[in-house]
């Protein structure tokens, strides 16, 4: 009578064991800059928002998973992510093949693009008519970029011989180019219209060059930066962003911070 009595109470107690596990929800530590408005920001009242939090807040719950925010510099968010100090990047991180040697990513829920931002009526004439880069026409000019930025990796091969200034933030960037201690910087158009060109701060700014989106150096788009060898959960990722795209999850969180959508759908 014991030992069934004894075994009886094991079972009952099996459930207890076995859904306690699955009470525990999976964490995921999302690193993000937290100063890249509107992508990924504080509000007044300190609380973390953008549409890249939007993004990681959606993928979390589609595969069941609670997020912890990490804010991480962007010259440092690769080597912290390789490093184990998160488990994925939503920092608005183009996916390119120079990045891809190093991480993985999931599909993408943004475009990448980039445009050079300076003040009104300069008469640059940066590029041609075909698009391309005026070396000659870049001369004696300053160019604000971020450090381990896409617009400096497009620098570097484009541009080699421009003087640029590197930046580990983009708000002193945005300082230096106001107080003119830059003539120019290059970042994304989406996030320099609304965080600075609609302002009055920028209201004698205005887009110096068409919009600059070469694969080879702008990738695919944004995606979701996760370390390698990580395949079951780069799945999950990927089928949640796509189920974004498809049921317009990707559309409403873009419409809360810009009149247009940002992604291609999937």
């Amino acid at each position: 009578m014991k030992y069934r009595i004894s075994n009886l109470a094991m079972l009952a107690m099996m459930p207890l064991f076995l859904f306690g596990n699955m009470a525990q929800a999976e964490t995921l530590r999302v690193g993000m800059e937290c100063t890249y408005a509107p992508f990924n920001y504080r509000t007044a009242e300190g609380e973390l928002t953008g549409y890249d939090v939007d993004v990681a807040k959606g993928v979390a719950k589609l595969i069941g998973a609670d997020v912890e925010y990490v804010c991480q510099k962007w010259s440092g968010m690769i080597p912290a992510l390789l490093a184990n100090k998160f488990d994925l990047v939503v920092a608005s991180m183009s996916i390119t093949d120079k990045r891809k040697q190093k991480m993985d990513f999931s599909v993408p829920y943004r475009i990448s693009v980039g445009r050079l931002v300076g003040p009104k009526n300069a008469g640059y004439n940066l590029f041609n008519n075909t698009g391309m880069a005026v070396a000659a026409n870049f001369s004696g000019l300053k160019v604000g970029l971020e450090r381990s930025s896409t617009y400096a990796n497009w620098f570097a091969a484009k541009l080699p011989d421009a003087k640029v200034v590197f930046y580990d933030s983009s708000e002193t960037m945005y300082i230096d180019l106001q107080n003119g201690r830059t003539d120019m910087i290059m970042t994304n158009p989406m996030k320099a219209h609304l965080k600075f060109l609609s302002k009055e701060n920028g209201a004698k700014f205005e887009f110096v060059s068409p919009q600059i989106d070469e694969v080879e150096y702008f990738g695919i788009g944004v995606g979701i930066g996760l370390r390698k060898g990580n395949d079951a959960l780069l799945a999950r990722l990927n089928k949640a962003v796509t189920t974004l795209s498809n049921d317009g999850s990707l559309e409403k969180y873009a419409l809360k911070y810009f009149p247009f959508t940002i992604h291609n759908p999937l």
